[in-house]
């Protein structure tokens, strides 16, 4: 907790302590992270130098602490918690992480699209460590998740998306591009595809 000096107390215990079915507490400390980037200022920048609209390796470790707080730790990433990442990462178009929060990204998003497709998903703890291959959880096939999930995630990719090409790769797979109109193909294809 030593790295997180800066963060008021109110926001670690309401993460901590949030009751198990509780993930609204994750999406909203996910968007006090998401305004310290916007603004470079806020309680989860105190304390040290950020600048606005930069993402740094606190943030990344801010995310990932919220994330797999215990009491999320066993619960699928939700929607809400999603579309927060989804906001952190249009928020952040410097980047000083070493691609932490991209890879936290991406797994959340699978983790998100995937358990919300009906299919089983290993805890966070697990699924978004680094110690764990996503190819040993995710789906290997955009088939296999639900439409309405994958069409979700094309628009929060749509025109607002920051992240390094494996990341990209990664989320373009998933949703796959059957369900992009042909409009956003050639964006997609921007992206290094």
């Amino acid at each position: 907790m030593s790295a997180f000096i800066g963060i008021s107390d109110e926001m670690i215990g309401a993460v901590e302590m949030s009751k198990s079915g509780d993930r609204d507490v994750a999406a909203w400390a996910l968007g006090i992270v998401r305004d310290g980037v916007i603004t470079g200022e806020g309680p989860t920048t105190r304390g040290r130098i950020h600048f606005s609209r930069a993402l740094d390796a606190q943030d990344a470790a801010w995310c990932a602490h919220i994330l797999t707080a215990m009491a999320a730790a066993d619960q699928p990433v939700s929607r809400a918690e999603a579309e927060a990442l989804f906001e952190i990462n249009a928020a952040a178009t410097e980047r000083s992480d070493n691609g932490r929060f991209d890879d936290l990204f991406a797994r959340a998003i699978v983790h998100h699209a995937t358990s919300a497709s009906g299919l089983p998903v290993p805890s966070r703890t697990i699924a978004l460590s680094l110690d764990t291959a996503i190819e040993s959880w995710a789906p290997t096939r955009a088939i296999d998740l639900d439409i309405e999930v994958r069409e979700w995630i094309a628009s929060q990719m749509s025109g607002k998306f920051h992240g390094n090409r494996n990341v990209m790769k990664l989320v373009a797979a998933i949703i796959g591009t059957a369900t992009l109109p042909l409009t956003q193909l050639p964006s997609l294809f921007d992206m290094g595809m």
